[in-house]
């Protein structure tokens, strides 16, 4: 019972839960937004300071209450909290310039890019440590990320959604585990794991997810991120304009998009591009993919365990290594997602839910814009040199995306032709 409150895994899910339920409740209405702008000015308004300082404090208090239970220097963590808050809300309005925010340079990219300039140019200041929480913010947005995931509307699609998002990632990611230790000879297979399922299911989430699985090294997840966030950005501007050259319909190229292209984000806006149609299929599609997060961290780990990890001349492991492995947040992602659609929806009903999910779909923006400012904070481009291997983690990545985008456009011309 101790280890509930003792593990970070277990505290995204008592964090996730008392946003969730907070807003719920009605006592989190609304958390601070940057605008979208054009000319600096107008990026940050005087408003939005007073609200801007009161959420990072409560922000602060409540990540340190977890860190204090969990035997950690909370005063410390305090002291350093407001540069990595800072560095958030300044990736925030570099990624709501407007031309930038078009073309896919939004505050994800700009708050790894922060954290990379500060810990190669400079190096990360021994103070700032105890506020790199990158697990912690990262884990409990992807709880709050499981109650967006509402069973009514990822049925919508029925038998079409899941063909295209449930067939094409597990075929994808065997392929790629073969390719990366077959053929390519990479050493890590973790880190081939954590690249085959960051291209196969939803990029970012899913590479966190496994890599915890899978006992990844920090430099490896980084590495398949990086790598990730940078295709996103060219498949999210080429594939509309690929669409609109090929000619598809709009529900065949929604589903083409949500099955290939990575994060959430990026989905809805390369579907805005082509037509409202394709956006909402492409979300629901994503949203499916979204859902196998928790299936495929498991499978994972039971394959480490009782394959990779048991290999001859190496310790065996025992069976409940696999639950020691397991990341524990996974649970509170589905349990989310339960509580939204069979607790919430009935009791409140979808148009007030979808006010409530806004609220904690706006705490899981801040909470990754501080995840990958702390993941840029703790890189080292020596230390992802050697992650990449020698180009060989951008070939895995780069071949596996080909494959994705050949195999997802099969399944959604057999699964969506006519509809």
């Amino acid at each position: 019972m101790l280890s509930l409150f003792k593990k970070e895994d277990w505290w995204a899910n008592w964090l996730g839960g008392f946003f969730i339920l907070i807003a719920a409740a009605g006592l989190l209405r609304t958390v601070p937004k940057l605008p979208k702008w054009d000319h600096w000015q107008d990026a940050l308004s005087v408003e939005l300071l007073l609200p801007l300082v009161l959420w990072g404090l409560g922000l602060a208090l409540v990540t340190a209450l977890a860190l204090r239970i969990m035997g950690e220097n909370a005063g410390k963590y305090l002291t350093a909290f407001p540069a990595v808050f800072g560095l958030a809300v300044l990736a925030f309005i570099i990624g709501n310039q407007k031309t930038l925010n078009q073309y896919g340079f939004n505050d994800v990219i700009w708050a790894l890019v922060l954290g990379l300039l500060i810990s190669n140019l400079w190096r990360k200041p021994s103070w700032l440590v105890p506020a790199i929480r990158t697990e912690l913010f990262i884990k409990t947005g992807l709880v709050l990320l499981g109650a967006e995931i509402l069973f009514t509307r990822v049925l919508t699609l029925g038998t079409h959604g899941l063909g295209v998002a449930w067939t094409v990632p597990p075929l994808l990611m065997i392929l790629m585990y073969l390719y990366g230790t077959k053929v390519l000879k990479i050493d890590s297979k973790a880190l081939v794991a954590t690249v085959a399922t960051c291209t196969s299911v939803c990029g970012v989430s899913a590479a966190i997810a496994t890599g915890a699985a899978v006992k990844a090294k920090k430099e490896e997840i980084s590495a398949a991120i990086s790598v990730s966030l940078i295709v996103t950005v060219i498949m999210m501007l080429g594939m509309p304009v690929l669409i609109r050259w090929i000619g598809l319909s709009d529900a065949i190229a929604g589903a083409w998009i949500g099955g290939t292209v990575d994060a959430t984000g990026a989905v809805v806006m390369a579907g805005s591009m082509v037509s409202p149609e394709a956006m909402e299929v492409a979300a629901i599609v994503k949203m499916l993919q979204n859902a196998l997060i928790g299936i495929t961290a498991f499978c994972w780990a039971v394959f480490f365990v009782t394959r990779v990890e048991n290999e001859p001349g190496v310790e065996r492991l025992s069976v409940k290594e696999i639950w020691r492995r397991f990341p524990k947040f996974i649970l509170g992602f589905v349990a989310a997602s339960l509580i939204t659609s069979f607790v919430l929806v009935p009791a409140f009903g979808e148009a007030e839910v979808d006010g409530i999910l806004k609220v904690t779909a706006a705490v899981r923006n801040w909470l990754f814009a501080m995840a990958f400012v702390t993941i840029g904070l703790d890189s080292r481009f020596v230390d992802l040199r050697r992650a990449f291997k020698g180009y060989a983690t951008v070939n895995l990545h780069l071949v596996g995306q080909a494959a994705n985008v050949i195999l997802t456009l099969i399944a959604a011309l057999l699964c969506f032709k006519g509809l």
